[in-house]
């Protein structure tokens, strides 16, 4: 665990900043970056060589400065290409750092961004006005990829980690024709009922949430704990500095509901191949609601996998043999594809 009393004074006042303020959350990443590659992790114990990583920050149509980055192969053309879409929270600046190394590693070019108001893009730290906006954000930039020599002939995939699964599938519903397929870890298609708050409350707050829309109100149980496994990896999340960790925002909350609720109705309309993994203890996000877009989806190329025991973060919290077989089973189903495009 991050233990704070043994950080210099200049850590912990970096650590004890206000995040919800871009600039803060960006000094903390550089500050703790070199700390955070070298913890006890499966993902970060291996080295990979020859491999191009590039950070970027780019102002898209809504004036916000968006934080990107890619990992390619160096010495090969990548066999197609993955766009992230990380989960509530998050950012692609920590876990995922591993977990693009390894598919890069693997021959496939990653392109991965920071949500506005997520990790290290501009915005309100943790506040979603608007789940549709940010799909359009999400497609702004990675419909780049057609003005890339390098990547714009390559075979394309969407991968999204639960939020960020929710975020794929819409991106998908918006550009029907544009992927080739996508690859989706515990989506979010419906948040657990373990995680909603009561009816009660939940009526309460849907009420207040058209007059407070970035209060942090919503009552939420420490997703952390819930969604990883392997206990001696739970703590390990305390080194994701730049995460919002407070409670969800009024506004942000009712998006993410209503956002699970559409996905529902739309189950029918997903089209596009698919490789949904899920954990069957998972209580963060609804792994019957992974079964149910695995038979109502559109698709006829489908796959759907589902783990004993396992719980929400699959690449991350779980056993290393679990997340080695994770990994094993997304690359293959990808080797598989990108050879068939």
């Amino acid at each position: 665990m991050l233990k704070v009393d043994e950080l210099t004074p200049e850590l912990r006042e970096i650590l004890n900043a206000d995040m919800d303020d871009v600039q803060q959350r960006r000094r903390a990443r550089e500050a703790f970056k070199d700390i955070q590659l070298n913890i006890d992790h499966l993902l970060f114990k291996t080295k990979y060589d020859g491999l191009r990583t590039k950070e970027s920050y780019e102002v898209n149509s809504k004036g916000l400065d968006i934080f990107t980055k890619s990992w390619l192969p160096e010495t090969s053309s990548p066999k197609a290409v993955i766009c992230y879409c990380h989960g509530y929270g998050d950012t692609c600046t920590f876990f995922f750092e591993g977990v693009a190394r390894k598919f890069a590693s693997s021959g496939y070019g990653v392109l991965a961004m920071d949500f506005p108001g997520f990790g290290l893009s501009e915005g309100l730290h943790g506040y979603i006005r608007s789940f549709d906006g940010l799909v359009d954000d999400v497609i702004e930039h990675y419909s780049k990829i057609k003005d890339n020599p390098e990547l714009r002939d390559l075979p394309r995939f969407l991968m999204g980690e639960s939020m960020g699964g929710a975020v794929a599938l819409k991106v998908h519903l918006k550009q029907p024709d544009f992927w080739h397929g996508a690859v989706l870890v515990a989506p979010m298609c419906k948040i657990a009922d373990d995680v909603v708050p009561p009816w009660a409350v939940k009526q309460f707050l849907i009420g207040l949430a058209k007059v407070l829309p970035k209060y942090k109100l919503v009552p939420q149980k420490d997703l952390g704990d819930m969604a990883f496994r392997d206990p001696k990896k739970k703590p390990l999340t305390s080194y994701n500095v730049i995460a919002y960790k407070d409670r969800p925002r009024l506004g942000t909350a009712m998006e993410l509901l209503n956002t699970t609720q559409d996905i529902e109705n739309q189950l029918e309309n997903i089209s596009l191949p698919l490789l949904i993994l899920h954990g069957k203890a998972d209580i963060v996000t609804d792994p019957s609601v992974s079964k149910a877009l695995y038979e109502k989806a559109r698709s006829s190329d489908k796959k759907l996998n589902l783990y004993d025991d396992g719980c929400h973060a699959l690449l991350e919290g779980e056993p290393d043999d679990v997340i080695l077989r994770v990994f094993n089973d997304i690359i293959t189903w990808l080797d598989e594809h990108s050879a068939t495009k």
